[in-house]
């Protein structure tokens, strides 16, 4: 069995049936997350049924068409990579992932990936590796992109999922193209470094559009601030500087008054975005200085506005998160 590390605490190997009750509870931490896009974790529901899964993986593989593999964080199995089809007739495959909270914000996913895209080109000669993702699945979109993939197309409607029809994107890579990647890149500590701090740095920007989304209430919408006490540790602190005096707010205040003027009617229409951004990263600190815009409709007359923030943020073991943010409207 081998076992590769995926820096710091994190380790990636082989998934298999004699992990199964791990798997069961690992998949039951992370069945809000994962089951919105991967079917398969719907069979995951009892020891029986995991094992089923893993022993169906093990199977594949010793017939050359499938592996599964477990990201394991701190010594607790927080994710995984797998190849979801693997021919080596055509010389394509196709490859996947899922993972808990507890293991988001560090770049395991697209490290662990990069590992088995390698495996393929280099050790088995494949020609092409496939990503599919449900067109609605972000965070996994956002994965290919970091990987180098190409966007082929989207196929309309393709799978049935829990009696909605959705659209599926597929992405790709060639092994030409991977090479090319692979000699573009600087090797060694640094390269590995510069790949965590990317990953970091798309964690982050996901957490900023994820916060200055919650507000918005365009088109009929309603808001959901209730978002904001999921990007911020409980003990976050927000400063609006107006006035002599700032102003500074646990989340709780924060939210409540500015829920409700989203929601009676007093502001419509509204939305704020970013501009500009300047990221600096600290080990499992963080720094964001932000420009941003906004605009809406307040007492029925419509406004613009615009300003700067400051945020802080923090790696916590159920990844990162808002620690702190202060502003001023310009």
């Amino acid at each position: 069995m081998f076992t590769l590390p995926l820096g710091d605490t994190a380790r990636l190997r082989p998934l298999e049936p004699r992990h199964a009750q791990e798997f069961l509870a690992h998949i039951d931490r992370a069945r809000p997350h994962v089951d919105p896009w991967i079917p398969w974790a719907t069979f995951s529901t009892d020891l029986a049924s995991a094992t089923a899964v893993l022993q169906r993986y093990a199977d594949k593989q010793a017939e050359d068409t499938a592996r599964i593999y477990g990201i394991w964080l701190d010594g607790t199995l927080v994710g995984g990579v797998m190849f979801t089809r693997f021919d080596s007739t055509s010389g394509v495959c196709e490859v996947g992932c899922w993972l808990e909270a507890a293991g988001e914000g560090r770049g395991l996913v697209t490290r662990a990936c990069r590992a088995l895209i390698d495996w393929a080109f280099t050790e088995r000669g494949m020609t092409r590796v496939e990503w599919w993702a449900a067109a609605g699945n972000t965070r996994s979109i956002e994965v290919a992109r970091r990987l180098g993939m190409t966007r082929d197309g989207v196929l309309r409607q393709l799978s049935l999922y829990r009696g909605v029809r959705r659209d599926s994107e597929v992405w790709s890579v060639l092994s030409e193209e991977w090479s090319l990647a692979g000699e573009a890149a600087a090797t060694g500590e640094a390269a590995a470094a510069d790949v965590s701090a990317s990953d970091v740095k798309a964690e982050l920007d996901r957490l900023m559009r994820t916060f200055l989304g919650a507000f918005a209430n365009t088109g009929g919408s309603r808001p959901n601030l209730d978002v904001i006490r999921e990007v911020f540790i409980p003990q976050g602190m927000i400063i609006a500087n107006v006035g002599d005096e700032p102003v500074v707010y646990d989340i709780d205040s924060f939210i409540e008054p500015r829920e409700k003027v989203l929601t009676d009617g007093t502001m419509t229409e509204f939305s704020e975005w970013e501009v500009a951004e300047r990221t600096e990263i600290f080990g499992s600190i963080a720094h964001r200085f932000s420009e941003y815009r906004k605009s809406g409709i307040l007492n029925g007359e419509p406004f613009e506005g615009e300003g700067r923030k400051t945020t802080q943020f923090i790696r916590t073991p159920d990844g990162w998160r808002l620690s702190s943010m202060a502003w001023d409207d310009v």
